[in-house]
C-alpha cells in the first residue's frame, strides 16, 4: 500500500475548504436575492424560484454519481475540474442577461457544486492520519455549518451596497485561489482498478432523486395530499424498488448494497438524516418567529440566529478533536441530548421572550449540533475501505441533502396545519396571514415534533452505546493507515 504523506495536511484542508464553502454557501445566498431577481430580469416569482431549485435539485441528483466516478479514476482530477466549472459559471452567472440563462449558468454551476462538495470531504479525511479523522471532519463540519445560514446573511450584505450579479462575481476570486491551492497541495491518488459505470443504475436513481425532491417542493406550497405531488412519490418508490433490483444483478453497481451490511453505517446514516431535519427545520422556522411575529429587521434577526451555526461551527473543531480520543458514539449522544434540552427551551419562546432569553434557548440547540456533527461523520466515513471513500463520501452529502429537504418541506407544513388548528382557519396565503397568538402556538407545537425527532435520534445513539450492539457491526478489512484499527471498539472511558 502506498505511504501517506500526511505533513502536508492543513495545506490540503486549506486547499479544499474554498470548494466545500462556497459550494454550501450558494445553495442558499440567491434565496434573499429572488425578490431583487423580480424586479432586474422581469419574471414571475415562479420562473425565479428556479434559480435556487435547479442549482439544488442538480447538486442532489449528482453526488452519489460523484463519488463513483472518483473512486473509479481519481479524486484529485475530478476536484480540480470541479473548481474550474464552479468558478467558470458563476463568472457566467453573474453575466446573465435573462433568468432562463441563469438558471441555465446554475445548473452547469452546481455541477461543479456536486464535485467539490462530495469529493473535498473525502480528500480531507484521507489526508489526516485515522487518528486525527475527527479533526479534519470537524473542520469541515464548522465550514458547512456556518456555508449554511452564512448565504442569506451575505447575500443580504451584498444586495445592499452592491448589484445581485456580485452575489456570483465573489465566489470567482476564492475560486481561482482554491484551483492553485488544489494543484499544488492536493495529492494525486491512483484510480481504483479499472471498472464500467453503472449507467441503468445511475439513470434510475436520477429519476427517483428527481421525482422525491420534485414531491418534496410542489408538496411544500401544494400539500402533499395533492395528486401531483402523489404520482411523484410513487414513481419515486418504484424507481428506488428499480434501482435496488439493479443493483443487486449488476457485476459492477454504482453503490454497492453490501455497504449496507454494517449496521454501524446505517444507524450512522439515520442519525444523521434526522439530524438535518431538526437542523435546518429549525434555521428556516425561526426567521417567521423574529421578523413576522416579533417585528425585528432581517439584519438583527440574522445575528440572532447566528447563534446557531457560530456554537455549532466552534463546537465541531472540539468536538472532532475529542473524538479522536474518546471515540464517536458517546460525543453523538451527549449531542443529541443537548439538542433536545435546546428544542425544548425554544419551544417556550413567546411575544415576551428577549433577545438574551432568545440567544440562550437557542445556545444549547447550537452546541448540541456541533457536538454531533464532526464525531457523526467521522463514524460514517470510517465505515469503509479507502477505496470507498468516494461512494461513502457521496452518500454523507446525499444524506445532508435530504435532510435538509425533508426539514424544510415537512416543519413548514407542519407550522401552517398547526397555525390553522389554533387558529380555526387555515390561511390559503399561508399561516404568516394569521393572527400573531396562534402562529406562536404553531411555532411551539412544531418544536416539540422536532424535539421528537431527536428523541429518536438520541434512541438510537444510546443503542449503539451498548455493548449487544458491537455484534452487529461489520469489520473495515482495508484502511488508510493499517496501524490504526477501525473504530469498531466501545470508548476508553466506557
Amino acid at each position: 500500500m502506498q505511504k501517506v504523506d500526511y505533513s502536508r495536511r492543513w495545506w490540503v484542508m486549506a486547499a479544499v475548504a474554498p470548494g466545500v464553502f462556497l459550494a454550501t454557501i450558494d445553495g442558499s445566498i440567491v434565496n434573499i436575492a429572488l425578490p431583487t431577481l423580480v424586479q432586474e430580469l422581469k419574471q414571475p416569482l415562479p420562473v425565479v424560484e428556479w434559480v435556487v431549485l435547479a442549482y439544488l435539485l442538480t447538486l442532489v441528483c449528482l453526488i452519489l454519481f460523484v463519488g463513483r466516478l472518483s473512486d473509479m479514476i481519481g479524486r484529485k482530477r475530478l476536484y480540480v475540474v470541479g473548481v474550474v466549472i464552479f468558478t467558470t459559471f458563476s463568472f457566467l452567472n453573474g453575466l446573465s442577461p435573462t433568468v432562463y440563462f441563469l438558471i441555465a449558468s446554475r445548473v452547469f454551476q452546481a455541477v461543479g457544486a456536486a464535485l467539490t462538495q462530495v469529493l473535498g470531504i473525502a480528500i480531507a479525511v484521507n489526508a489526516f492520519p485515522r487518528e486525527e479523522r475527527g479533526t479534519s471532519l470537524g473542520v469541515i463540519g464548522g465550514l458547512v455549518s456556518v456555508g449554511i445560514i452564512a448565504g442569506p446573511t451575505l447575500g443580504g450584505i451584498i444586495l445592499g451596497s452592491l448589484s445581485w450579479n456580485w452575489l456570483f462575481f465573489v465566489n470567482v476570486p476564492v475560486g481561482i485561489i482554491g484551483f492553485f491551492l488544489a494543484l499544488r497541495f492536493i495529492p494525486f491518488n491512483p484510480p481504483g482498478v479499472k471498472q464500467t459505470f453503472d449507467f441503468a443504475g445511475a439513470g434510475v436513481l436520477l429519476v427517483c432523486l428527481v421525482s422525491l425532491l420534485l414531491a418534496m417542493t410542489v408538496g411544500q406550497n401544494n400539500g402533499f395530499i395533492n395528486p401531483p405531488v402523489i404520482a411523484l412519490f410513487v414513481i419515486a418508490a418504484a424507481s428506488l424498488a428499480a434501482f435496488l433490483r439493479i443493483e443487486r444483478r449488476v457485476s459492477e453497481p454504482m453503490l454497492d448494497l453490501s455497504l449496507f451490511s454494517n449496521s454501524f453505517l446505517n444507524f450512522n446514516l439515520i442519525t444523521c438524516y434526522i439530524e438535518y431535519i431538526c437542523y435546518v427545520g429549525t434555521l428556516v422556522l425561526l426567521p417567521f418567529y423574529l421578523e413576522n411575529m416579533r417585528g425585528f429587521t432581517p439584519e438583527r434577526a440574522g445575528l440572532m440566529i447566528a447563534v446557531l451555526p457560530v456554537s455549532a461551527g466552534v463546537v465541531s473543531l472540539i468536538s472532532g478533536r475529542l473524538s479522536d480520543r474518546l471515540g464517536t458514539r458517546l460525543l453523538t449522544t451527549i449531542g443529541f441530548g443537548l439538542q433536545i434540552i435546546g428544542l425544548l427551551l425554544i419551544a417556550q419562546i413567546d411575544a415576551n421572550t428577549t433577545t438574551l432569553g432568545f440567544v440562550l434557548r437557542c445556545l444549547p440547540f447550537g452546541i448540541g449540533i456541533g457536538t454531533f456533527q464532526a464525531p457523526n461523520n467521522s463514524a460514517i466515513m470510517g465505515s469503509a475501505k479507502p477505496s470507498e471513500q468516494g461512494i461513502i463520501s457521496g452518500l454523507l452529502t446525499l444524506d445532508r441533502f435530504l435532510g435538509i429537504t425533508s426539514g424544510i418541506a415537512v416543519l413548514t407544513t407542519i407550522w401552517s396545519r398547526e397555525v390553522a388548528r389554533y387558529a380555526g382557519v387555515l390561511y390559503s396565503g399561508g399561516p404568516t396571514l394569521a393572527p400573531i397568538a396562534p402562529q406562536i402556538q404553531g411555532l411551539d407545537s412544531t418544536f416539540y415534533f422536532v424535539m421528537g425527532l431527536a428523541v429518536v435520534g438520541l434512541t438510537l445513539c444510546i443503542w449503539l452505546l451498548l455493548p449487544v450492539a458491537k455484534r452487529f457491526e461489520q469489520a473495515v478489512p482495508e484502511t488508510a493507515d493499517p496501524a490504526n484499527p477501525p473504530d469498531d471498539s466501545l470508548p476508553p472511558v466506557l
